[in-house]
């Protein structure tokens, strides 16, 4: 495990401070978000109050079994990166960071395909990793002719993240597809429904999450469940089988709730015999790449330099 940012705790903190102090005026997300909470949510930007930016290059596809892609395909394609997007599995889209992920497709050289997955309550579990797993499925046999290569990167952020791993859990358990994704992203995900202690002990305190807005998201996702019921492998992968799973970055912050899950699905991970590097940024709340701050360009660079290097 590596800290990171260390010399940039001072702003983090106070980044932090301003958000908690400006809680008042977002929309609440917990204990159970009702519909006109989560249109907003859907209508602006993850972590903000206005509509994201759609780019021109960005091009919204539908391919096969009417998977729904947002794409984005620079001049020069060096490999594909599956990007999955967050939101509670209820809000986000595939749309939602244009400028991000165009950024990150012409400096890492990859054409990016953001899945635009079915969102809770009105598809629950298993909707959105259905559409994950068809997603990957139709990159595994259709990228080389798609975009001239068959070096496959998956990744997310949040309940991105948390889908990812599904993803390639199911790859290699329903579909036999092993070792076609040759790297995974993995920010600051949920890998356990049941909660870890962080998830637990974090509390109210209003940052972009805590213990009632996950109690929430999950509720929505996996709907008359009980906590034994969503310690399943196939919805919190931290109990999973993790053999054959590609490289991994696993990044999450200190302050974040879901500290524990990171911490601990990457030393499985190690344990089950694949390479991960674990990075725990110094005081960042969850989401904080979602706000122009310094930690948030210096984890973009690192994003950007592991999925052009993987």
């Amino acid at each position: 495990m590596t800290i990171t940012d260390e010399d940039c705790l001072a702003e983090t903190l106070a980044f932090n401070a301003r958000f908690e102090a400006a809680a008042a005026s977002r929309p609440p997300r917990g204990p159970a978000p009702g519909a006109e909470v989560l249109a907003l949510l859907r209508r602006n930007r993850l972590g903000g109050d206005v509509p994201p930016v759609r780019l021109p290059q960005g091009q919204d596809r539908v391919v096969g079994g009417g998977v729904r892609f947002r794409a984005f395909v620079p001049d020069h394609v060096d490999g594909v990166y599956l990007h999955i997007h967050g939101g509670g599995w209820a809000f986000g889209s595939a749309d939602g960071q244009d400028e991000r992920l165009w950024r990150l497709a012409v400096e890492a050289r990859l054409a990016v395909m953001s899945v635009d997955y079915r969102l809770a309550p009105e598809h629950p579990f298993p909707a959105g990793p259905d559409d994950c797993e068809a997603a990957a499925r139709w990159l595994v046999d259709h990228a080389e002719a798609e975009f001239g290569t068959r070096r496959l990167l998956i990744g997310g952020e949040s309940a991105g993240a948390h889908l990812s791993v599904l993803t390639l859990l199911r790859l290699r358990d329903r579909q036999g597809v092993t070792g076609r994704f040759r790297a995974a992203h993995l920010a600051f995900g949920p890998y356990d429904l049941s909660m870890t202690p962080s998830q637990r002990l974090f509390g109210s305190r209003p940052l972009l999450s805590n213990s009632d807005s996950l109690r929430a998201s999950y509720e929505l996702f996996t709907p008359d469940m009980g906590a034994e019921e969503r310690r399943d492998p196939e919805i919190s992968p931290l109990y999973a089988d993790l053999t054959g799973m590609p490289s991994a970055r696993i990044v999450v912050g200190a302050q974040d709730p879901l500290l524990d899950d990171s911490l601990f699905l990457a030393q499985r991970w190690q344990a089950a015999g694949s390479p991960v590097q674990l990075g725990v940024v110094a005081g960042a709340m969850h989401g904080f790449t979602l706000f122009p701050t310094t930690v948030t360009a210096r984890e973009q660079q690192r994003e950007r330099d592991f999925l052009a290097g993987a």
